[in-house]
């Protein structure tokens, strides 16, 4: 990958030596501030500075960060907005809340972090809602097929205090988890080296039979399984190596997380699928938030808010302009420095996707977890009412124009 970041013109000695001096937080957050390389002085000022902003006054709350394997420069390329939430939360509160980030997998990982939280390990957590269902079933929720017609009806979702009925009380309710953000793409499938040589995807049936890893939702498994893509349960840390040694063909994931995760040197076409959600999100635990004052509650969600408009615009900037998920592809995105090609299908494959494996064309086989995830909201029709939510907005709207709302307020 040769997309410059703040810490690749750093030498890891150096970088030891200035989170062993500011921390390892006050040095991401401050390497999160630069677009671009730097050097190692200007980043121990801004680490310098940004550690003395944290610690002007002794904190009330030290909140642990989870942040599976995100760190300052991985962050620069799918914006999840976590670091910009931390750094928020600790300026709007003076300091009474400090954030301890920890990421790289040091505490937990893709499939661990949401338990970790429950238990009471980490306070937040970052991860994908699908890898973190194996943790918190109802995450399944926003896991039907075509149910978001685009990355707008998925923002604008989640702005919808309707999001806070469906999706966020529930989630409270039955894990002990308080939804805060996510950045939002749609999944496709990820081909491995196998297909570098082939033309590139242009009809659904070129996928049939091919053998993809799939996350911990149960109901992106039954997608797959009705589009004939024979999902594998990998998991992530594992997905590289099985991608590389062609234990898989492919492996349904969003653009960004290829390209974060370094896997873009061995898939060779993106292909936008677009069939479920890829939802990187930030969640807390509900018990740590309810014993803030209400003053830092209301900061939480402040900055949550913040960090849900970030996450919103620079993703939307960086699937263009970092990762090289467009058509044409500009030069020097990971993308192009990899050869990973993407693959926009046609409406007409799209179609044919949905009606293959939708619930609203195909209900059945969605039933019985339908039925339960009814159960777990109070009685509702969860997919319905998501989908009722998701088409208030045209499915072709820009998703860098969504009206951003406070979605905790009616």
């Amino acid at each position: 990958m040769k997309v410059s970041n703040a810490l690749g013109a750093i030498s890891r000695r150096d970088l030891f030596k200035l989170t062993g001096q500011f921390g390892i937080a006050s040095t991401l957050m401050a390497a999160g501030t630069f677009g671009a390389a730097t050097s190692i002085s200007s980043l121990a000022q801004a680490a310098e500075s940004t550690y003395k902003k944290r610690f002007k006054n002794p904190a009330k709350h030290t909140l642990k960060f989870g942040a599976s394997g995100f760190n300052g420069r991985n962050l620069l390329i799918e914006r999840a907005g976590c670091l910009e939430f931390a750094r928020d939360l600790e300026e709007r509160t003076e300091g009474e809340i400090q954030v301890e980030f920890i990421g790289d997998n040091q505490i937990c990982g893709q499939l661990s972090c949401v338990e970790k939280t429950q238990l009471g390990i980490v306070d937040i957590y970052a991860a994908s809602t699908q890898n973190s269902a194996g943790g918190a079933p109802y995450l399944n929720v926003l896991d039907y097929a075509y149910m978001f017609p685009g990355r707008a009806s998925q923002y604008h979702f989640l702005y919808s205090p309707e999001s806070q009925r469906i999706l966020r009380d529930p989630l409270e309710k039955r894990h002990g988890l308080k939804f805060l953000f996510s950045h939002c793409e749609l999944r496709g499938i990820q081909l491995g080296l196998k297909f570098e040589k082939d033309p590139t995807i242009t009809k659904l049936e070129q996928l049939f039979g091919t053998k993809n890893r799939v996350t911990g939702t149960q109901l992106g498994r039954i997608a797959m399984q009705l589009l004939n893509l024979n999902p594998v349960p990998v998991a992530w840390e594992e997905t590289l190596d099985g991608l590389k040694q062609g234990l898989i063909d492919g492996a349904e994931t969003w653009a960004s997380a290829v390209a974060y995760a370094n896997m873009s040197p061995v898939v060779s076409q993106s292909v936008d699928l677009k069939f479920f959600c890829g939802t990187e999100h930030t969640s807390m635990s509900a018990k740590v938030f309810d014993s803030l004052d209400g003053h830092l509650q209301d900061a939480v969600m402040e900055s949550s808010y913040l960090a849900q408009v970030h996450v919103q615009a620079a993703n939307e900037a960086a699937l263009v302009k970092t990762v090289g998920f467009s058509d044409p592809q500009l030069p020097g995105t990971v993308f192009v420095e990899n050869n990973v090609r993407p693959a926009f299908l046609a409406a007409d494959q799209i179609k044919m996707a949905e009606e293959m494996c939708s619930p609203e064309y195909n209900p059945e086989p969605w039933a019985a977890w339908r039925e339960r995830l009814n159960g777990w909201a109070g009685g509702i029709d969860t997919y319905t009412d998501i989908s009722k939510v998701a088409r208030e907005v045209p499915a072709d709207m820009k998703p860098e124009n969504v009206e951003p709302r406070r979605w905790w307020r009616t």
